[in-house]
């Protein structure tokens, strides 16, 4: 394991890039927004939820294949794209609920079934981006010695470090749009942030779609 100073250095790049506004973060504060910050929060565990599956998966070398072999990275990100453009094509197309019909969309959100779906979806658009995996492969082995014995056990503990590191910003996303939520003006626009937020989901979709393999450097 890296000493304190690499540990703190690497817990703070950690935030950093946590809070950097990507298809994760736009992902919990639309469901924050829209939902609340119940619906924010379990969105942002669904995210974390899929980063451990890269986590896991990179070190049993399924990351490692997704970045040698274009073939495998290909399909899973054509596959990320498709579902990310599918959420933001039914963001853009969703209709505008009646002034009326807010308290009951509110209430519905406290069912497991919504609950569940949001979950789910926090889940997939992390686990169908293969540029998740990339990330890990390229970002943890730089605070792995080169000497360690067992580097795959160091790569899984430094990843649910920066997993679960990654939980209180989540959650700090989730809380802050709630609070705009709760705002009149927010929810007067609530429709048209849909529209915004599906466009951008879109533009990530098609951003991973054209995305080529990137050469990725294994260990040091």
């Amino acid at each position: 394991m890296p000493d304190l100073p690499h540990l703190l250095a690497f817990i703070a790049a950690g935030w950093l890039l946590n809070l950097t506004p990507g298809p994760d973060v736009l992902y919990i504060v639309t469901n924050s927004l829209r939902s609340g910050v119940r619906a924010g929060i379990v969105a942002g565990l669904g995210i974390t939820a899929g980063c451990f599956v890269h986590i896991f998966a990179a070190a049993v070398g399924v990351g490692t294949l997704m970045a040698t072999s274009a073939a495998a990275f290909t399909v899973l990100k054509y596959v990320g794209a498709a579902y990310l453009l599918y959420l933001g094509v039914r963001m853009v197309l969703s209709r505008a609920a009646p002034s009326a019909d807010l308290g009951k969309a509110a209430a519905a959100v406290s069912g497991e079934r919504t609950l569940k779906a949001i979950f789910l979806g926090g889940f997939w658009t992390n686990v169908l981006n293969p540029k998740v995996a990339l990330f890990f492969l390229a970002f943890v082995p730089q605070f792995i010695a080169p000497g360690a014995d067992n580097k795959a056990l160091y790569f899984v503990l430094l990843g649910v470090l920066f997993n679960l590191n990654a939980i209180p910003v989540n959650v700090g996303w989730a809380v802050a749009a709630g609070w705009m939520a709760r705002r009149g003006a927010v929810q007067k626009g609530m429709h048209w942030l849909d529209r915004v937020a599906g466009v951008l989901f879109i533009g990530f979709g098609l951003k991973l779609a054209f995305t080529d393999a990137p050469a990725v450097r294994i260990g040091h």
